[in-house]
């Protein structure tokens, strides 16, 4: 799996709420220019609960044919149904993608033993590779690090975890213990940091839609140990990272995207654009990153 920087990508709208696909390629390129090592499709930044199959299908090989090779592509599957995991699995090997990313079941949740069986069940149906990922924000379940070693112990294509718990002890823990080749990715652009100092390989990020190569340097001076330029940069974006959140994701980075030319502040509801007092914490923060 890679290092550094996996973006969490948005997926563009025109204003009859069609996908724009014109303006994916060039977010894709945007993305490759801007060096990341990776572009999560279908994610919850990408509103992936709103999207027909054949509009899967469509953004996916879109994403894949821009791309090139250039980034590994991970595209995002996980739903509360675990056959109807399998069912998206399906597609994600058919377009060849890198790996899956398989969201915690959420509203009917499960137990910590429910979740070793739901990856077990998904682990034996597909041969990519499966990244966990823990947002109890959003799914109201915590994966505990004990079951994350479960997990890999029973399924060997999961490689790696998307940790967004918020918790640095408990992320501090997995690391831990988790088997060497596994992975460990922050879930927040303003824990990046932190996360990767106590040994994770990357982030995948929010912020790195708008700000691709800003991140990229960030996470190089990690995992290069300059720790001095990596508090430097952290201490520059991180006003903007915590700003990115300040309603539902993506709905603030749609609004700065569109600020910044790469795509129309246009969602499909349920949400809907940022909120004026949204959008002026928004534009105070563009101005520091471009001053």
């Amino acid at each position: 799996m890679f290092k550094g920087v996996g973006t969490a990508l948005i997926t563009p709208f025109d204003k009859d709420f069609n996908v724009d696909y014109a303006t994916l390629r060039r977010i894709c390129r945007q993305q490759v220019e801007g060096g990341v090592d990776a572009i999560v499709v279908l994610g919850t930044t990408g509103e992936s609960p709103v999207f027909s199959i054949d509009e899967r299908k469509k953004i996916i090989e879109t994403v894949i044919e821009e791309v090139k090779g250039k980034a590994e592509i991970i595209v995002g599957t996980g739903t509360n149904d675990t056959r109807k995991v399998v069912e998206l699995n399906k597609i994600a090997e058919e377009l060849k993608a890198d790996a899956v990313l398989i969201v915690n079941p959420y509203y009917n949740k499960g137990t910590q033993e429910s979740l070793i069986e739901h990856y077990k069940y998904i682990s034996e149906r597909t041969p990519l590779p499966i990244v966990l990922y823990n947002v109890p924000s959003r799914t109201a379940m915590n994966v505990l690090p004990e079951t994350v070693v479960k997990i890999a112990e029973s399924c060997k294509n999961v490689v790696a975890v998307k940790e967004a718990c918020s918790n640095i002890s408990q992320i501090a823990n997995l690391i831990a213990i988790k088997p060497e080749n596994m992975a460990i990715y922050s879930g927040n652009d303003n824990e990046t940091l932190p996360i990767m100092a106590l040994g994770a390989a990357g982030v995948i990020s929010v912020f790195s839609n708008a700000y691709p190569k800003e991140l990229k340097k960030l996470t190089d001076a990690v995992l290069q140990n300059d720790f001095v330029r990596a508090r430097g940069l952290n201490k520059k974006y991180i006003s903007m990272m915590n700003a990115l959140f300040v309603e539902t994701s993506p709905i603030p980075v749609k609004y700065v995207m569109n600020k910044l030319g790469l795509c129309e502040n246009i969602l499909r509801l349920p949400l809907v654009p940022a909120t004026a007092k949204a959008e002026k914490r928004l534009d105070e923060e563009m101005k520091k990153l471009s001053a």
